[in-house]
Protein backbone atom coordinates (compact mmCIF):
# COMPACT_ATOMS: atom_id res chain seq x y z
CA UNK A 1 0.00 0.00 0.00
CA UNK A 2 1.31 3.27 -0.80
CA UNK A 3 0.47 4.75 3.17
CA UNK A 4 2.67 1.90 4.18
CA UNK A 5 5.44 1.68 1.78
CA UNK A 6 5.99 5.71 2.38
CA UNK A 7 5.92 5.14 6.23
CA UNK A 8 8.73 2.50 5.92
CA UNK A 9 10.88 4.41 3.83
CA UNK A 10 10.31 7.33 6.88
CA UNK A 11 11.29 5.15 9.37
CA UNK A 12 14.11 3.99 7.03
CA UNK A 13 15.44 7.46 6.98
CA UNK A 14 15.09 8.27 10.31
CA UNK A 15 17.06 5.11 11.79
CA UNK A 16 19.96 6.02 8.95
CA UNK A 17 20.44 9.76 10.14
CA UNK A 18 20.35 7.96 13.73
CA UNK A 19 22.82 5.52 12.71
CA UNK A 20 25.27 7.92 11.62
CA UNK A 21 24.56 10.46 14.93
CA UNK A 22 25.50 7.29 17.42
CA UNK A 23 28.90 6.80 15.29
CA UNK A 24 27.24 2.68 14.22
CA UNK A 25 26.47 2.26 18.06
CA UNK A 26 23.39 0.24 18.52
CA UNK A 27 22.71 0.90 21.75
CA UNK A 28 22.96 4.26 21.57
CA UNK A 29 21.05 4.66 18.01
CA UNK A 30 17.97 2.77 19.99
CA UNK A 31 17.89 5.26 22.82
CA UNK A 32 18.13 8.03 20.35
CA UNK A 33 15.11 6.86 18.73
CA UNK A 34 13.08 6.22 22.46
CA UNK A 35 14.43 9.58 23.00
CA UNK A 36 13.11 11.14 19.70
CA UNK A 37 9.86 9.56 20.02
CA UNK A 38 9.51 10.94 23.69
CA UNK A 39 10.38 14.44 23.25
CA UNK A 40 7.80 14.30 20.26
CA UNK A 41 5.09 13.38 22.46
CA UNK A 42 6.17 15.92 25.03
CA UNK A 43 6.09 18.42 22.09
CA UNK A 44 2.75 17.57 20.49
CA UNK A 45 0.99 17.37 23.80
CA UNK A 46 2.05 21.11 24.50
CA UNK A 47 0.75 22.31 21.15
CA UNK A 48 -2.66 19.61 22.12
CA UNK A 49 -3.01 21.77 25.31
CA UNK A 50 -2.54 24.69 23.65
CA UNK A 51 -4.61 24.19 20.85
CA UNK A 52 -7.33 23.39 23.81
CA UNK A 53 -7.14 26.68 25.41
CA UNK A 54 -6.88 28.57 22.91
CA UNK A 55 -10.56 26.64 21.41
CA UNK A 56 -11.83 27.22 25.12
CA UNK A 57 -11.44 30.41 24.27
CA UNK A 58 -13.56 30.96 21.32
CA UNK A 59 -16.22 28.61 22.56
CA UNK A 60 -17.07 30.32 25.64
CA UNK A 61 -17.65 33.51 23.48
CA UNK A 62 -20.90 31.28 21.88
CA UNK A 63 -24.37 30.57 22.85
CA UNK A 64 -23.84 26.53 21.21
CA UNK A 65 -23.69 24.43 24.81
CA UNK A 66 -22.15 21.83 22.66
CA UNK A 67 -19.11 23.26 21.65
CA UNK A 68 -17.79 24.28 25.38
CA UNK A 69 -18.97 20.72 26.58
CA UNK A 70 -16.87 19.19 23.59
CA UNK A 71 -13.74 21.20 24.13
CA UNK A 72 -14.27 20.71 28.13
CA UNK A 73 -14.37 16.83 27.99
CA UNK A 74 -11.38 16.40 25.32
CA UNK A 75 -9.01 18.81 27.91
CA UNK A 76 -7.73 15.41 29.71
CA UNK A 77 -8.81 12.35 27.52
CA UNK A 78 -6.88 14.04 24.54
CA UNK A 79 -3.50 14.16 26.16
CA UNK A 80 -3.06 10.97 27.55
CA UNK A 81 -4.51 9.69 24.45
CA UNK A 82 -0.95 11.20 22.31
CA UNK A 83 0.91 9.90 26.06
CA UNK A 84 -0.73 6.17 24.77
CA UNK A 85 0.16 6.24 21.18
CA UNK A 86 3.58 7.78 21.79
CA UNK A 87 4.58 5.44 24.43
CA UNK A 88 3.49 2.43 22.75
CA UNK A 89 5.80 3.22 19.20
CA UNK A 90 8.66 3.78 21.98
CA UNK A 91 7.97 0.30 23.30
CA UNK A 92 7.20 -0.98 19.54
CA UNK A 93 11.05 0.57 18.84
CA UNK A 94 12.31 -1.79 21.50
CA UNK A 95 10.59 -4.45 20.88
CA UNK A 96 11.61 -4.99 17.12
CA UNK A 97 15.45 -4.64 18.83
CA UNK A 98 14.78 -6.94 21.53
CA UNK A 99 12.22 -9.58 20.49
CA UNK A 100 10.88 -10.76 23.76
CA UNK A 101 7.58 -12.21 24.04
CA UNK A 102 6.62 -9.42 27.04
CA UNK A 103 6.50 -7.14 24.56
CA UNK A 104 3.30 -8.79 22.49
CA UNK A 105 1.17 -7.19 25.32
CA UNK A 106 1.73 -3.74 23.80
CA UNK A 107 -0.95 -4.00 20.84
CA UNK A 108 -3.70 -5.06 23.45
CA UNK A 109 -2.44 -2.50 25.85
CA UNK A 110 -2.47 0.57 23.49
CA UNK A 111 -6.17 -1.11 22.19
CA UNK A 112 -7.16 -0.87 25.48
CA UNK A 113 -5.75 2.52 26.71
CA UNK A 114 -7.83 4.21 23.43
CA UNK A 115 -11.19 2.51 24.34
CA UNK A 116 -10.17 3.95 27.82
CA UNK A 117 -9.61 7.24 26.36
CA UNK A 118 -12.54 7.56 24.01
CA UNK A 119 -14.63 6.05 26.96
CA UNK A 120 -13.84 8.68 29.42
CA UNK A 121 -14.11 11.66 26.66
CA UNK A 122 -17.77 10.62 26.09
CA UNK A 123 -18.68 10.57 29.73
CA UNK A 124 -17.22 13.59 30.42
CA UNK A 125 -19.12 14.97 27.23
CA UNK A 126 -22.25 13.82 28.88
CA UNK A 127 -21.62 15.11 32.11
CA UNK A 128 -21.02 18.35 30.47
CA UNK A 129 -23.70 18.67 28.40
CA UNK A 130 -25.94 17.48 31.49
CA UNK A 131 -24.62 20.94 33.42
CA UNK A 132 -24.98 22.88 30.56
CA UNK A 133 -28.30 22.19 29.29
CA UNK A 134 -29.51 23.09 33.38
CA UNK A 135 -27.31 25.63 33.07
CA UNK A 136 -29.39 26.80 29.87
CA UNK A 137 -32.19 26.43 31.29
CA UNK A 138 -32.09 28.55 34.26
CA UNK A 139 -30.24 31.30 32.75
CA UNK A 140 -33.70 31.61 30.41
CA UNK A 141 -35.48 31.56 33.38
CA UNK A 142 -36.98 28.52 32.47
CA UNK A 143 -38.17 25.64 34.89
CA UNK A 144 -35.27 22.85 34.62
CA UNK A 145 -36.79 19.62 34.43
CA UNK A 146 -33.64 18.14 36.09
CA UNK A 147 -34.83 14.73 37.04
CA UNK A 148 -35.19 13.84 32.70
CA UNK A 149 -32.17 15.27 32.13
CA UNK A 150 -30.07 13.39 35.06
CA UNK A 151 -32.14 10.12 33.85
CA UNK A 152 -31.20 10.51 30.05
CA UNK A 153 -27.96 11.30 31.29
CA UNK A 154 -27.37 7.97 33.63
CA UNK A 155 -28.65 5.92 30.72
CA UNK A 156 -26.06 7.43 28.38
CA UNK A 157 -23.42 6.85 30.64
CA UNK A 158 -24.22 3.41 31.42
CA UNK A 159 -24.52 2.45 27.40
CA UNK A 160 -21.14 4.11 27.26
CA UNK A 161 -19.77 1.74 29.79
CA UNK A 162 -21.63 -1.57 28.42
CA UNK A 163 -20.24 -0.78 25.30
CA UNK A 164 -16.81 0.03 26.28
CA UNK A 165 -16.79 -3.25 28.52
CA UNK A 166 -17.49 -5.17 25.15
CA UNK A 167 -15.76 -3.86 22.95
CA UNK A 168 -12.70 -4.24 25.24
CA UNK A 169 -13.66 -7.71 25.90
CA UNK A 170 -14.20 -8.71 21.53
CA UNK A 171 -9.91 -6.76 21.25
CA UNK A 172 -9.12 -9.37 23.62
CA UNK A 173 -10.04 -11.96 21.87
CA UNK A 174 -13.11 -12.93 23.60
CA UNK A 175 -16.48 -13.92 22.13
CA UNK A 176 -19.07 -11.38 22.29
CA UNK A 177 -21.56 -13.78 21.88
CA UNK A 178 -20.25 -16.36 24.49
CA UNK A 179 -20.06 -13.82 26.80
CA UNK A 180 -23.66 -12.46 26.45
CA UNK A 181 -24.65 -16.16 26.47
CA UNK A 182 -22.78 -16.42 29.81
CA UNK A 183 -24.78 -13.05 31.02
CA UNK A 184 -28.15 -14.57 30.39
CA UNK A 185 -27.81 -17.83 32.60
CA UNK A 186 -25.79 -16.27 35.30
CA UNK A 187 -28.33 -13.30 35.61
CA UNK A 188 -30.53 -15.52 36.50
CA UNK A 189 -28.57 -16.30 39.54
CA UNK A 190 -27.61 -12.62 40.32
CA UNK A 191 -30.72 -11.85 39.84
CA UNK A 192 -31.97 -13.85 43.22
CA UNK A 193 -28.73 -13.28 44.97
CA UNK A 194 -29.63 -8.81 44.39
CA UNK A 195 -32.96 -9.14 44.86
CA UNK A 196 -33.46 -5.86 46.85
CA UNK A 197 -31.01 -4.20 44.92
CA UNK A 198 -32.53 -5.11 41.69
CA UNK A 199 -36.06 -3.68 43.03
CA UNK A 200 -34.33 -0.41 44.36
CA UNK A 201 -33.20 -0.06 40.63
CA UNK A 202 -36.09 -0.90 39.10
CA UNK A 203 -37.97 1.53 41.49
CA UNK A 204 -35.80 4.53 40.51
CA UNK A 205 -36.51 3.30 36.91
CA UNK A 206 -40.16 4.08 37.91
CA UNK A 207 -39.67 7.53 39.40
CA UNK A 208 -38.29 8.26 36.30
CA UNK A 209 -40.72 7.13 34.28
CA UNK A 210 -43.90 8.35 36.30
CA UNK A 211 -42.51 11.06 37.60
CA UNK A 212 -44.39 11.66 40.90
CA UNK A 213 -41.75 13.94 42.01
CA UNK A 214 -38.99 16.04 40.33
CA UNK A 215 -35.31 16.94 42.30
CA UNK A 216 -36.16 20.21 43.90
CA UNK A 217 -40.01 19.33 45.10
CA UNK A 218 -41.14 18.81 48.79
CA UNK A 219 -42.40 15.72 49.43
CA UNK A 220 -44.46 13.53 51.96
CA UNK A 221 -46.16 10.13 52.70
CA UNK A 222 -48.72 9.37 54.70
CA UNK A 223 -47.66 5.88 55.43
CA UNK A 224 -44.03 6.48 56.24
CA UNK A 225 -42.28 9.13 58.57
CA UNK A 226 -40.87 11.17 55.03
CA UNK A 227 -41.12 14.42 54.05
CA UNK A 228 -38.52 16.61 53.02
CA UNK A 229 -37.23 18.26 49.38
CA UNK A 230 -35.99 15.79 47.09
CA UNK A 231 -31.87 16.22 46.81
CA UNK A 232 -31.19 13.76 44.71
CA UNK A 233 -32.71 10.80 42.82
CA UNK A 234 -30.25 7.73 42.01
CA UNK A 235 -30.65 4.17 40.60
CA UNK A 236 -30.77 2.53 44.55
CA UNK A 237 -31.42 5.77 46.95
CA UNK A 238 -33.29 8.58 46.64
CA UNK A 239 -32.07 11.49 48.97
CA UNK A 240 -34.46 13.67 50.66
CA UNK A 241 -33.32 17.04 52.93
CA UNK A 242 -35.93 17.16 55.68
CA UNK A 243 -37.04 20.80 57.03
CA UNK A 244 -34.74 20.31 59.71
CA UNK A 245 -31.74 20.19 57.44
CA UNK A 246 -31.11 16.09 58.05
CA UNK A 247 -30.56 13.99 54.70
CA UNK A 248 -32.84 11.42 54.85
CA UNK A 249 -31.88 8.20 51.92
CA UNK A 250 -34.80 6.22 51.22
CA UNK A 251 -34.32 2.76 49.02
CA UNK A 252 -36.52 3.51 45.48
CA UNK A 253 -38.26 0.07 46.41
CA UNK A 254 -40.24 1.78 48.82
CA UNK A 255 -42.19 4.38 46.57
CA UNK A 256 -43.29 1.67 44.50
CA UNK A 257 -45.21 0.54 48.37
CA UNK A 258 -46.52 3.76 49.57
CA UNK A 259 -48.30 6.75 48.70
CA UNK A 260 -46.41 9.78 48.15
CA UNK A 261 -47.89 13.46 48.56
CA UNK A 262 -46.46 16.22 46.27
CA UNK A 263 -47.25 19.41 47.86
CA UNK A 264 -45.12 21.42 45.13
CA UNK A 265 -47.78 20.65 42.55
CA UNK A 266 -50.36 22.25 44.03
CA UNK A 267 -52.29 24.50 41.79
CA UNK A 268 -53.44 27.06 44.75
CA UNK A 269 -52.86 26.62 48.94
CA UNK A 270 -56.39 26.50 51.20
CA UNK A 271 -57.14 28.35 53.83
CA UNK A 272 -59.38 26.55 56.05
CA UNK A 273 -60.69 28.43 59.41
CA UNK A 274 -63.32 28.73 62.39
CA UNK A 275 -64.07 32.15 63.38
CA UNK A 276 -66.00 31.95 66.57
CA UNK A 277 -68.20 35.00 67.95
CA UNK A 278 -69.91 35.08 71.45
CA UNK A 279 -73.54 34.15 71.38
CA UNK A 280 -74.43 37.07 72.95
CA UNK A 281 -73.25 39.18 68.93
CA UNK A 282 -75.98 36.04 67.06
CA UNK A 283 -77.78 39.36 65.90
CA UNK A 284 -75.08 40.49 63.88
CA UNK A 285 -74.21 37.20 62.77
CA UNK A 286 -75.07 37.07 59.68
CA UNK A 287 -73.73 40.73 58.28
CA UNK A 288 -70.18 39.38 59.42
CA UNK A 289 -70.67 36.30 57.05
CA UNK A 290 -71.60 38.25 54.21
CA UNK A 291 -68.71 41.22 55.17
CA UNK A 292 -66.35 38.43 55.00
CA UNK A 293 -67.46 37.39 51.61
CA UNK A 294 -67.05 40.79 50.23
CA UNK A 295 -63.88 40.85 51.52
CA UNK A 296 -62.62 37.65 50.39
CA UNK A 297 -63.97 38.34 46.83
CA UNK A 298 -62.32 41.77 46.82
CA UNK A 299 -58.79 40.18 47.88
CA UNK A 300 -56.05 40.59 45.35
CA UNK A 301 -54.59 37.27 46.17
CA UNK A 302 -57.32 34.71 46.77
CA UNK A 303 -58.50 32.96 43.78
CA UNK A 304 -61.86 33.61 42.27
CA UNK A 305 -62.63 30.53 40.27
CA UNK A 306 -61.88 28.12 43.31
CA UNK A 307 -64.70 26.85 46.21
CA UNK A 308 -65.44 29.80 48.22
CA UNK A 309 -67.74 29.28 51.59
CA UNK A 310 -68.46 31.84 54.78
CA UNK A 311 -71.03 30.21 56.64
CA UNK A 312 -72.39 29.96 59.91
CA UNK A 313 -71.05 26.12 60.15
CA UNK A 314 -72.01 25.19 64.16
CA UNK A 315 -73.04 25.94 67.41
CA UNK A 316 -69.80 25.17 69.69
CA UNK A 317 -70.12 25.27 73.27
CA UNK A 318 -69.00 28.52 74.02
CA UNK A 319 -69.00 30.49 70.20
CA UNK A 320 -71.05 30.02 67.17
CA UNK A 321 -68.74 29.12 64.71
CA UNK A 322 -68.51 30.59 61.11
CA UNK A 323 -66.60 28.71 58.69
CA UNK A 324 -64.23 30.13 56.10
CA UNK A 325 -63.01 28.02 53.57
CA UNK A 326 -61.30 29.32 50.41
CA UNK A 327 -57.93 29.61 48.39
CA UNK A 328 -54.90 31.64 47.79
CA UNK A 329 -53.40 32.26 44.33
CA UNK A 330 -49.83 31.23 45.82
CA UNK A 331 -48.53 28.31 46.35
CA UNK A 332 -45.40 29.22 48.07
CA UNK A 333 -45.39 28.69 51.72
CA UNK A 334 -44.42 31.55 53.27
CA UNK A 335 -46.48 33.81 51.05
CA UNK A 336 -49.30 31.74 51.82
CA UNK A 337 -49.10 32.78 55.19
CA UNK A 338 -48.35 36.33 54.73
CA UNK A 339 -51.54 36.24 52.99
CA UNK A 340 -53.39 34.20 55.44
CA UNK A 341 -52.22 36.36 58.08
CA UNK A 342 -54.18 39.39 56.04
CA UNK A 343 -56.98 37.89 55.83
CA UNK A 344 -57.31 36.64 59.11
CA UNK A 345 -56.82 40.30 60.37
CA UNK A 346 -59.05 41.74 58.37
CA UNK A 347 -61.23 39.50 59.45
CA UNK A 348 -60.87 40.44 63.02
CA UNK A 349 -61.69 43.86 62.00
CA UNK A 350 -64.98 42.69 60.20
CA UNK A 351 -65.81 41.20 63.88
CA UNK A 352 -64.74 44.89 65.49
CA UNK A 353 -66.71 47.11 63.15
CA UNK A 354 -69.84 44.76 63.52
CA UNK A 355 -69.85 45.57 67.27
CA UNK A 356 -69.11 41.96 67.95
CA UNK A 357 -65.97 39.93 69.84
CA UNK A 358 -64.45 36.83 68.73
CA UNK A 359 -65.28 34.38 71.54
CA UNK A 360 -62.75 32.23 74.10
CA UNK A 361 -63.39 29.42 76.00
CA UNK A 362 -66.69 30.23 78.77
CA UNK A 363 -68.84 28.12 81.41
CA UNK A 364 -71.88 29.52 82.63
CA UNK A 365 -73.18 28.12 85.65
CA UNK A 366 -77.22 28.17 86.70
CA UNK A 367 -77.91 27.68 90.14
CA UNK A 368 -81.73 26.33 90.87
CA UNK A 369 -83.51 28.78 92.89
CA UNK A 370 -84.21 26.22 95.95
CA UNK A 371 -80.57 26.42 96.42
CA UNK A 372 -80.20 29.61 96.92
CA UNK A 373 -83.15 29.82 99.27
CA UNK A 374 -81.82 27.23 101.14
CA UNK A 375 -78.16 29.19 101.41
CA UNK A 376 -79.59 32.38 102.64
CA UNK A 377 -81.92 30.32 105.72
CA UNK A 378 -78.66 28.64 106.59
Amino acid sequence: MPGESTKAFAMQVIESWLSRLSGGDATLALVLQVFLVVLLVVIANYLLRRLLDHLAARTERTENPWDDALIQAARRPLPLLAWIVGLSMALRIVQNEADAVLFEAIAPLRTLGVIACLTWFLVRFIANMQAAILHRQMARGQLADRTTVDAVSKLLRVSVLITAVLVSLQSLGFSISGVLAFGGIGGIAVGFAAKDLLANFFGGLMVYLDRPFAVGEWIRSPDKEIEGTVEEIGWRLTRIRTFDKRPLYVPNAVFTQITVENPSRMMYRRIKEYVGVRYDDMAVVAAIVEDIKAMLRQHPEIEPSQTLIVNLDRFAPSSVDILVYTFTRTTVWVDYHEIKQDVLLKIAAIVAARGAEIAFPTRTVHVHEDAVAADASA
